[in-house]
């Protein structure tokens, strides 16, 4: 396929672009800042999701969308948030209907579903639109709304929502897990107990390779919503110990009780866009929610509609990643 992949240079957008081109798909990427990577069969093209004329030319002659943009995080104001992932979103759809694009995949979220309370073997929820002022997620349930009704005979449209993607080269979870525990930073919501399922980086990728050979018009996952992970939920204290033992940190965390840490990130949430700061905030009600909280999910039905199954352990995945930290230090080391 000709394969259009917007937001292409993000871990998990490299990732794909790189799999895809591999296998012998041809890979245009659409990013604000093209990355330097160079392959016979990868073509980096410089645009923004709110540029509708610069979508149009980038999508012309593709067979297929990838759409993996997005502004993620905290900080930035609702009509930040909404240009990009709401309107962008809208931008992107109404490019691939115009070039006739038969197959896209819209990247998501789990925390679009995620009101608070625990999740245990859920399957992908309709979307939540009331997040409060957590404008990420607000945002990106209104845009995984505009994918899914983009669904017709002639445009297969699947959603697919990584749960908590992580591995080398990840800046998100893994670099602030690591920077924390470095610094004497690092907190448990609620002691670590909760059982949260998370999606190895290889695994989020192979998922999104299937989903994009799963959806023709006609499909059986075409205009659904789909969580993707590894299946195998553990505390999350065990999480980041394994992650901080393959950086080679000591993990010494504070425990911070859920009811304490939903207090102060409602405080700092309404704080935080005062001080004029641009670093993310290091807590918010929303966060400490999604830490303090059990969230995994039955995987059943994504691995029969999209004839998928992770490859990578969580155990696996540790290991690759403890190597990667240790290269790292020799190339530091010279």
């Amino acid at each position: 396929m000709n394969v259009l992949v917007t937001g292409g240079s993000s871990l998990i957008g490299s990732g794909l672009t790189a799999a895809l081109a591999e296998r012998g798909d041809d890979v245009r990427t659409f990013q604000r800042t093209p990355p330097t990577s160079v392959h016979d069969r990868v073509e980096h093209v410089a645009g923004d999701v709110t540029d509708p004329d610069a979508l149009a030319a980038a999508v012309d002659g593709c067979d297929a969308v990838v759409h993996l943009a997005a502004k993620v995080g905290i900080v930035g104001t609702r009509a930040e948030f909404h240009a990009i992932n709401v309107a962008g979103t809208a931008n992107v759809i109404a490019a691939a209907v115009g070039a006739g694009v038969s197959r896209f995949v819209h990247v998501s979220s789990p925390s679009v579903a995620h009101g608070g309370d625990s999740i245990v073997g859920g399957a992908a929820e309709p979307a939540i639109f009331d997040h409060g002022t957590a404008w990420y997620p607000a945002t990106k349930a209104l845009a995984e709304k505009i994918a899914l009704e983009a669904a017709s005979p002639t445009l297969g449209v699947v959603v697919i929502r990584p749960h908590l993607v992580w591995g080398p080269g990840d800046t998100q979870l893994v670099g602030r897990i690591v920077d924390r525990a470095r610094t004497g930073r690092l907190a448990l919501v609620g002691g670590g107990t909760a059982l949260v399922d998370t999606t190895y980086i290889d695994n989020a990728v192979s998922a999104l390779a299937a989903a994009l050979d799963a959806v023709a018009p006609a499909a059986q996952c075409s205009g659904r919503a789909y969580v993707v992970a590894n299946g195998e939920p553990r505390p999350i204290r065990e999480l980041i110990e394994g992650i901080c033992a393959a950086a080679g940190v000591d993990a010494e965390p504070r425990v911070v009780p859920l009811g304490v840490a939903k207090v102060a990130g409602s405080v700092i949430e309404r704080v935080w866009p005062t001080l004029g700061k641009d670093e993310e905030p290091p807590l918010t009600r929303f966060l400490a929610e999604q830490l303090g909280t059990a969230h995994w999910f039955d995987q059943r039905s994504v691995r029969d509609d999209l004839d998928w199954a992770p490859s990578v352990t969580i155990d696996e995945g540790l290991r690759r990643l403890a190597a990667w930290f240790g290269e790292q230090r020799r190339t530091d080391d010279g």
